[in-house]
């Protein structure tokens, strides 16, 4: 699946900060072993099945330490791999190669970790409209490679941070004094063409966001029933509503969850409850 990398400045600036943590100051053994001007060449595998992820990420990694390194993949971005397959090449300096080699796979490890869960969850909705999104639930300061990495496991990004749309939580309507009063509030002060989101989890506050005009309506931790009438209730009034599910999405029911009619089902389970997948990295 092809995908839009983040911008190379903001990766770099981030890699930049991994590898002033990991080396600080000097790899003392691989320096010590006097490789600094020594050539070599190494393949990545993958020991585990999966989906694969953070290559080109990976590969500036060790340029940032050799601009003469050259790392090629030797599969997609995105691809489905078995365990054993070579996923990449790479040759250059070796302390470059070596230095680079931790930071670089626990990038790659991660993200095809999150891809690789996402993957499972879009599969069980192939057949079915509604898409998957992410949340804000991410690592700190991780949050633009990691929904970067659901995208390549074939879901669609919610909004990015706290700037680039408008939600309407429980606790906002809580503090504001009730859905109509926040939406008046909000819809006077936002920016154009921000939309507004609220968050329900009853039948009540899904009329009530009806009524006061919302674009996108969130169906918070409803049981089956009532997320089916709630949509019911929605696209009797307004076709034009998106309709977002959350709360309670694994893998046994986020089928169930499509088949009531929603557009979009968020989920943090494919970043907060992935594992790492398996790579290495071998000289030859």
């Amino acid at each position: 699946m092809e995908q839009t990398i983040p911008s190379r400045i903001v990766l770099e600036s981030l890699l930049r900060q991994w590898l002033l943590e990991d080396i600080g100051r000097g790899d003392v053994t691989t320096q010590g072993l006097l490789l600094s001007n020594h050539q070599g060449r190494a393949e990545w595998f993958i020991k585990e099945n999966g989906i694969v992820a953070g290559l080109t990420m990976a590969s500036q990694v060790f340029e940032l330490l050799d601009r003469e390194t050259i790392f090629t993949p030797t599969v997609a971005e995105g691809q489905f791999c078995s365990s054993g397959t070579k996923i990449a090449e790479i040759a250059g300096n070796i302390e470059a190669l070596l230095s680079g080699e931790r930071t670089a796979l626990n990038l790659a490890m991660r993200l095809s970790g999150i891809a690789t869960a996402t993957k499972q969850y879009v599969e069980k909705i192939n057949d079915l409209p509604a898409k998957l999104v992410d949340t804000r639930k991410t690592t700190p300061g991780l949050r633009i490679l990691e929904k970067y990495a659901t995208r390549v496991g074939g879901a669609v990004n919610h909004r990015l941070g706290l700037d680039d749309a408008v939600m309407i939580k429980d606790n906002h309507i809580r503090a504001i004094g009730g859905i109509e009063k926040a939406i008046a509030i909000i819809r006077g002060s936002m920016p154009y063409p921000l939309t507004i989101e609220v968050e329900t989890s009853s039948l009540d506050e899904v009329q009530d966001a009806i009524e006061h005009g919302a674009d996108i309506i969130m169906l918070d931790n409803m049981s089956l029933e009532m997320m089916t009438q709630a949509v019911k209730n929605i696209r009797a009034v307004d076709r034009k509503i998106t309709i977002e599910a959350s709360g309670n999405i694994t893998l046994e029911r986020i089928n169930a969850v499509a088949q009531t009619g929603v557009d979009y089902i968020s989920s943090s389970a494919p970043v907060t409850r992935s594992h790492w997948l398996d790579l290495s990295m071998r000289f030859l």
